[in-house]
């Protein structure tokens, strides 16, 4: 089964043609180094971006593939969470797709999404060895969406818990502006500074770890933020960087603990932007094992080739009404269950 992806939730631009749960390609433009002055995304400006790269990206992604568009068997579209009018270029750009060419086309989850670059089996010729057996625990860490869901099947999904303000992604993008680090999408960067960071012999900055204590499986991070913006002029950007690392993967890794001694799946998918996180998987390694997944470091952000894998497991979604799928930027694992 050939299938075309399309991912348009936020600032890149993304088309992937895989055959099942291979990738032959994907293709990535991304909006991003414009939003460095504005601190964050302009949405009318990140549309306009994406309404004059999908055509080359389309073909771009077919020509990587060699493959035509008369030889596709399905399409995938992300029709949300997101911006509302980057959402909607991708998705009525697929519905166009599939009525000129009469090929069924899939709705998915942009989480949905994320939790499937997991199950990608092979990436441009390279094979991905996961051996991913249900139940699975998932770990959703991105910049919009800190979650833990329980997947038993691929269409039963539980929601455990997810995050009450500030995600984890978002967090490290705060925080970095706090430090003078990047004005936006500073993650990579707090990290690549906390290695810099040598041990005081005196005791040194301790941030908060919220909610880690908790009986639930919610995240809070807007105070840990916080925590920074109050303490970070006494110390070095290198410590703070370190500290509030540490900080985040102390709490992810101990709620993900908390759900695998109660619900003892045989499998931990962590995905999203901060699963690339260099701490954050060697943490998670360790105490897990063979038994914690986390996708390709190119496959963490957003990218067309986690929804194409998951149009394909979820082919049975396929439709030809396309009055039916539409952008909804207010989607979430919680509308799942």
């Amino acid at each position: 089964m050939y299938i075309l992806a399309i991912e348009t939730s936020c600032d890149e631009t993304s088309v992937s043609v895989l055959k099942d749960s291979a990738v032959l390609s994907n293709v990535v433009a991304s909006s991003s180094n414009l939003f460095e002055e504005t601190g964050g995304v302009v949405p009318e400006v990140a549309s306009r971006k994406q309404l004059e790269y999908i055509i080359p990206v389309l073909q771009k992604a077919l020509i990587q593939a060699k493959i035509t568009i008369d030889q596709l068997d399905l399409i995938g579209v992300t029709v949300g969470p997101g911006l509302m009018g980057s959402l909607m270029v991708g998705v009525n750009f697929a519905k166009c797709l599939s009525a000129i060419y009469s090929i069924p086309l899939v709705p998915i989850n942009h989480l949905i999404g994320h939790i499937y670059s997991g199950f990608i089996t092979n990436y441009l010729g390279e094979d991905v060895k996961n051996d991913i057996k249900f139940p699975i625990l998932s770990l959703l860490v991105s910049g919009g969406h800190t979650d833990l869901v329980l997947i038993k099947t691929h269409k039963d999904i539980t929601y455990l818990g997810g995050t009450r303000d500030d995600a984890s992604g978002e967090a490290f993008d705060k925080v970095a502006r706090i430090l003078g680090l990047s004005n936006y999408l500073g993650g990579p960067l707090i990290s690549k500074k906390s290695l810099e960071f040598k041990k005081a012999k005196v005791k040194g900055l301790k941030l908060p770890r919220p909610l880690i204590g908790s009986n639930d499986f919610d995240f809070s991070f807007s105070g840990l933020k916080t925590a920074v913006l109050n303490s970070y002029k006494d110390y070095s950007v290198a410590e703070v960087s370190n500290e509030f690392e540490q900080s985040v993967v102390d709490v992810l890794l101990k709620k993900t603990q908390k759900a695998y001694e109660i619900y003892n799946p045989k499998t931990i998918i962590v995905s999203g932007g901060v699963s690339a996180n260099s701490r954050l998987r060697n943490t998670f390694k360790k105490l897990f094992g063979n038994k914690v997944i986390f996708p390709l470091p190119l496959l963490c952000g957003d990218n067309a080739a986690m929804v194409g894998c998951a149009a394909y497991f979820y082919k049975e979604d396929a439709t030809f009404n396309l009055d039916k799928i539409n952008a909804d930027p207010s989607l979430s694992l919680q509308n799942l269950t």
